[in-house]
């Protein structure tokens, strides 16, 4: 088997398993939102920078700077600022479970201003994600869970836009927006909260979420280079189940009947329209 490949399988799969703890950091402190936000930021923020001066792209990807790259900051910089707070009002299940609609979300922005038609086969799974988050939102309706969950599709939707900005300006930088997009929100979080007043052991935790995402951010595009893009959407799918998985052991948190139904068919969806590009 060609090495690049088992690399960038790797990679992904490391990516999609550190990306499904994002609700074991966020819960598992008694900070606020805005508070994760800050320090999350700040490590976030100089993780990548620091990335980018060892690949000698730092100065290079600022001088590029322009109007795709502001646009694309400005989703990353917006989904990220709901979905922190989404993890606060919402269970990891939920979250985790809306955010995997972003390929399908995805497609349906492609379609409005890309004109990129959808295949048969991904109007399908769509249908059936709209129908398996339906279930999912009316569990949410009974548990008081709505607004974390209206967080969580913002989030889904400002991840689908910045990926349709790649999709139509593929030269924009992949690097200076993540950083950026989290850097900007750390002026904010100091003004809307008291960082400082956080315990220094949940600082240290925090920073390190932001490290650690931070990583998983990169290893996912050095991943994503390595291996065909169907694979890379269903590799990354193991974000959702192991998400739940972490939800229920280490937080104690059981998602109701409903929510698994309605989990089981978004899962299904996902898997299946992605099924067919990597058989191929």
């Amino acid at each position: 088997m060609d090495r690049t490949y088992v690399i960038g399988v790797i990679l992904v799969t490391i990516s999609a398993v550190v990306w499904s703890s994002a609700g074991i950091f966020t819960r598992g402190v008694s900070a606020d939102a805005w508070s994760v936000i800050f320090w999350r930021g700040i490590a976030a923020t100089g993780f990548t920078l620091a990335y980018m001066a060892l690949r000698g792209v730092l100065l290079a990807e600022f001088r590029g700077l322009n109007k795709p790259t502001v646009l694309a900051i400005v989703l990353m910089a917006s989904g990220t600022a709901a979905f922190i707070p989404a993890f606060k009002l919402s269970s990891v299940a939920n979250v985790a479970l809306i955010r995997a609609t972003a390929p399908f979300v995805t497609a349906g922005l492609s379609w409005l201003f890309l004109r990129e038609a959808p295949s048969r086969r991904v109007l399908i799974a769509s249908f059936a994600t709209l129908f398996g988050v339906g279930i999912v939102a009316k569990g949410s309706v009974q548990s008081g869970l709505w607004i974390g969950d209206l967080l969580a599709f913002w989030m889904a939707l400002m991840m689908s836009a910045s990926f349709v900005v790649y999709r139509r300006w593929p030269k924009t930088p992949a690097a200076l927006p993540s950083a950026v997009s989290a850097a900007v929100l750390v002026p904010i979080a100091w003004f809307l909260t008291d960082a400082m007043a956080v315990v220094p052991h949940e600082r240290w935790i925090i920073t390190a979420f932001g490290a650690v995402f931070a990583t998983a951010s990169v290893l996912m595009m050095e991943g994503a280079r390595r291996i065909p893009s169907a694979e890379v959407a269903l590799i990354s799918a193991l974000e959702t189940p192991v998400a739940v998985l972490l939800g229920f052991v280490i937080l104690a948190e059981t998602p109701p009947m409903i929510t698994v139904i309605g989990g089981m068919i978004i899962m299904a969806a996902v898997i299946w329209s992605q099924w067919r590009g990597v058989t191929r």
